[in-house]
Parts: C-alpha cells; structure tokens; sequence
C-alpha cells in the first residue's frame, strides 16, 4: 500500500481560479493567446506597484558587493531557473566577477533542467546551503510564488542568522514578513490564466524583478555610462562591433579614431571613452577610472571634463 505523501493547502492569488480565462479550453487558438496576453497585460502594473520596495532592495545589495560582499539567489522550479538565468547574464552583460551573483536552487544544478518539485519542501537543505556558502554582509534574494516555499524561507532564516541582509520577493500579497526575511517584496499578479501555473504571471513578474534589480545594481556601481552599456566582455565579432559603436555613441568620435583607441586601450572600453573625451593618454585614463572605482562620469569629474 502506498502512503500518500503530505499535502498543504496554499492560499494564495496565484492558485485561485481565475474567472477571465474560464472556457479557454472551447476557445481558437487566436483566442487562447489573445487571452493570454490580456492577462499578462496586467504584470508590469503588479511590479510597478512593488518598486519602492524592490528599491531598497537593490540599495542593499550595491552597499553589499561595495564592501565586497556578494548577492544570493534562492529559489525553487521556475523562480529558480529565472534567478539562474538572471546570474548567469550578468558577467558577460557588466563584466561582473562569477562569484559576484551566486545561485542557490532546490535541487541543485539537475534541477534546471528536470524539474524536481519535491527539492523546494526541503527547508533544511535550504539552510544548510546558507550556512555553507553565505556570510555575514551578504544580500540573499529569495524568490517564491506563494511566499512559503519552505527551501527559501529556511534558506533566508539561515543567512540571516549568519549576518546577511535578507529579501523575499513573493506572488502572494497576503504574505507575512517571516522571521529572517529583512525586506519582503510583494507583487500582486493574481489568478493565473492556468489555475497555480505560476510560470505565467508570477514567473514573468519574477524575471522583471530580477531584471530591473540586477540592472539597478549595475547602474548604482557604475557598470554603464548613462544608458550604455559600457562594461561588456567582447568575446565575438558582434560584441566587437557593439563597443566600436558605444564608443562612437559615447565620445562622437569617427570610426577610425575610436577603432584606434580601443586597439590602445586592450579593448577597454571604459578607458577609450574617457580617453577619447578627456583628450589625456591610455595610462593616465585608466589610472582615473581606477581611482572612481569604475565609474566613467566620476573618472571624467576627476579630469575636469563635463560628462554628458
């Protein structure tokens, strides 16, 4: 005779039945997305809803990696393959160090790819990874649907226990801040076109989140310049020819001027823009960029030079 297994009962919007989409399954193809996108029209206005608290967030975290701490990631199914995702983008995107965003996933890296429902019910396994890899001035994210995946919630109990600043993003906008969570974030993204497929809304609300907050980081930490994208890694030909055009962007150099100025800068983008702009040589920009930790518009305020 089997045993069942134990089963909870999860309140929250993200499960409830949702009365625009009944019938879809008597719909037209064209009618079932149409469908869907009216709903998925209503995401961007849940998260807007959450930015004051996601902003504090992303503060948190840049005072973190400032100090030379690290981020966290935690999640379970489809919050955790996002969050992998978003961690996995960064080094390439800003030219983050890898262990910058580090990634904590229920059921570890197998998980990714076959789903492993049963790994987020662990909330020792959770804690465990915490105790192990977390330290005190940290930032840890954890990512949840219903707000009570018990992996994250240990995960975060655990890492703040250690010292580290705590965030709980969560679908569910009757969560209750739980202990160890220091910032709770909660997005109301309501019933799913698909009762509890929370890799529709929820899921789309989450990659937003970690999109704008990551982003947000970089920003704050001076791994663009403006709105460009200044940091990159250029590892092929079309992230070659990127910088080439970030670089005339930038500065309104021609090509040849900035194609030369790259080549003296190793490829540095950073340092050819502030070359370029302040008129002073390759060591002496580099060495500007190096004393403002970075940050473009800082090294060419150390040079006197109005940035644009």
């Amino acid at each position: 005779m089997t045993v069942p297994r134990q089963s909870i009962h999860v309140d929250s919007p993200t499960e409830r039945r949702n009365p625009r989409t009944r019938g879809i399954d008597r719909m037209s193809t064209l009618d079932i997305l149409r469908t869907i996108n009216t709903e998925d029209r209503t995401v961007a206005e849940a998260v807007a809803a959450a930015l004051p608290q996601l902003s504090r967030a992303v503060d948190k975290a840049t005072e973190a990696l400032r100090a030379g701490h690290r981020v966290h990631y935690v999640g379970a199914g489809t919050s955790g393959r996002l969050a992998t995702i978003d961690a996995a983008e960064l080094p390439p995107t800003y030219n983050v160090p890898d262990d910058w965003f580090l990634v904590h996933h229920a059921g570890g890296a197998a998980a990714l790819r076959d789903a492993a429902e049963g790994a987020e019910d662990d909330e020792s396994a959770g804690a465990a990874e915490m105790t192990r890899d977390a330290r005190a001035g940290d930032f840890v994210l954890g990512l949840t649907a219903s707000g009570r995946t018990p992996y994250v919630l240990g995960a975060l109990n655990a890492a703040h226990r250690i010292g580290a600043t705590t965030a709980l993003v969560s679908n569910n906008p009757d969560t209750a801040r739980a202990p160890g969570v220091d910032l709770l974030i909660a997005v109301d993204t309501g019933p799913e076109a698909i009762s509890g497929s929370t890799r529709m809304k929820a899921g789309t609300a989450q990659k937003i989140l970690l999109t704008s907050f990551s982003t947000a980081v970089m920003v704050k930490l001076g791994r663009t310049y403006d709105n460009l994208m200044v940091s990159m890694r250029a590892t092929n030909a079309k992230l070659r020819g990127r910088s080439l055009r970030i670089l005339r962007e930038a500065t309104g150099s021609g090509p040849q001027e900035c194609t030369a100025a790259l080549m003296a800068a190793h490829g540095d983008l950073k340092v050819a823009i502030v070359h370029l702009l302040s008129g002073v040589d390759i060591r002496e920009a580099a060495e500007a960029l190096a004393e403002s930790s970075g940050h473009v518009r800082r090294a060419l305020g150390l040079l006197n030079v109005a940035a644009l």
